[in-house]
């Protein structure tokens, strides 16, 4: 029997076909020929369901170009000790158009005069200044612009609306905290202690929980916003149950101007009671007190007002600096001369201010140094001492002359004095006689 792939088959019957190694051969030799016709018949589809030919080069021609970001814009807050050629140079500027701008006298000043803080807002395109502004003060700004070849200046106005407004306080822990609160910020605060009350209440001895004050002062508003506070107008303090009251003014010539009782008392006196601010008694004037080093029962001729380090002290009256650097057990120390056989000294400080230079007149509330703890201290705190002919008195509690408004000022005084009074007490809280609350 002829050999098989099919084990299964029936053999063939003899007819006139190939025999199976032919049957193989042909269909062997058959398949190309299929794969070639079906290529065919693929290829001869009918052209409606073919693919759109692609033109690549109008693809390319219409490719959109790369998105242009435009000038950079750099808003620079100055630094302590930046200068403009830095700033030019850290935001990749030309110093040479720092040099074109400086040489134009109507905005040199407006450009060098740098302070801490202050935001320059800068716009350059590949280096090139395209403008620059920045805020000369709360109600202008310079604003340079690029016209042509050159630039072009502009000052811009931006006027402060002023509001008359009047807050009461009542001090439950300190003075700062309680005008905190009562929505005053520290400059106004400030002000009361330093520049009002300040020669009348010590803030560091006298203050008693339950004090009150009412403030009459203006806020400076720009675009509908808060900018900051301005003057005080009229103020009022009832320290342990004594009223103190005063009102700014201001004469038309020109001539008078300052804090004065409603009687026309000048609030400023020769001597500040405290030559520094907010802080504590640490050590009163005490002529049997025990000192705290040696033992010894020593008597301390001044007040010890306990502050941080680098707390501020100001000079306590209009003098000359007599002695200004390393005094024993004083540590570093000032000593002024103010006439009349008095004298005022200031010890333990940390170093000393522009103002505390042998020889130098300084006014009062002038920066002369900062609190410390050289020389026999404890810890920082100033030490300070008022001498009348060389004999030490208690700071504290010396008698302060005061000045008056001249008579020919009186009346105009009087009438302004009249108004802000009654607008305190309208805005400040105090009604028919009855303090209220804080607001």
């Amino acid at each position: 029997m002829p050999p098989t792939d099919f084990p299964n088959a029936r053999p063939a019957a003899k007819t006139s076909r190939p025999t199976g190694r032919m049957s193989w051969l042909l269909a062997g030799t058959s398949f190309p020929l299929v794969a070639a016709a079906v290529t065919w018949l693929l290829v001869r589809s009918p052209a409606a369901e073919a693919p759109e030919p692609i033109d690549l080069t109008a693809l390319v021609q219409q490719a959109p170009e790369p998105a242009d970001d435009g000038p950079d814009s750099v808003e620079y807050t100055v630094q302590r000790d930046d200068t403009l050629d830095q700033i030019f140079r850290s935001v990749g500027l030309d110093v040479d158009t720092l040099a074109e701008l400086r040489a134009r006298p109507e905005i040199r000043k407006a450009l060098d005069i740098l302070r801490p803080g202050d935001i320059i807002t800068l716009v350059h395109a590949n280096g090139v200044l395209q403008s620059l502004n920045r805020q000369i003060s709360n109600t202008l700004t310079l604003s340079v612009a690029r016209a042509g070849d050159g630039y072009a200046v502009n000052y811009i106005e931006n006027p402060l609306e002023t509001e008359t407004v009047g807050k009461r306080a009542r001090i439950e822990s300190s003075l700062f905290a309680a005008g905190q609160e009562a929505g005053m910020n520290s400059r106004t605060i400030m002000t009361l202690a330093n520049q009002i009350f300040g020669w009348d209440i010590d803030f560091a001895l006298d203050i008693r929980e339950g004090d009150e004050f009412g403030v009459l002062y203006e806020q400076k508003f720009q675009d509908g916003g808060y900018v900051t506070d301005g003057r005080v107008l009229a103020a009022e303090f009832v320290n342990q149950g004594k009223t103190h009251r005063a009102v700014w003014f201001e004469s038309k010539d020109g001539a008078v101007e300052g804090y004065f009782t409603p009687e026309g008392k000048g609030m400023r006196k020769a001597f500040l009671r405290a030559p520094l601010d907010f802080t504590r008694i640490s050590s009163v004037f005490n002529p049997r007190r025990v000192h705290p080093l040696s033992g010894r029962v020593r008597a301390h001729k001044g007040v010890d007002y306990a502050a941080p380090t680098g707390t501020p002290i100001f000079a306590a009256g209009d003098g000359r600096i007599e002695f200004a650097g390393r005094k024993g057990g004083y540590g570093n120390a000032v000593i002024i001369d103010h006439g009349r056989g008095i004298t005022t000294l200031y010890g333990h400080m940390s170093r000393f201010g522009k103002a505390a230079r042998g020889g130098r007149a300084v006014r009062q509330g002038e920066l002369i140094g900062y609190v410390g703890s050289t020389g026999a201290s404890t810890g920082p705190h100033l030490h300070y001492e008022y001498r009348v002919k060389g004999v030490h008195k208690d700071p504290s509690t010396i008698p302060l002359p005061r000045t008056e408004i001249p008579s020919q000022y009186l009346a105009e005084f009087r009438t302004q004095a009249e108004v802000v009074l009654a607008r305190l007490e309208l805005t400040s809280g105090r009604d028919t006689g009855e303090r209220l609350a804080s607001n």
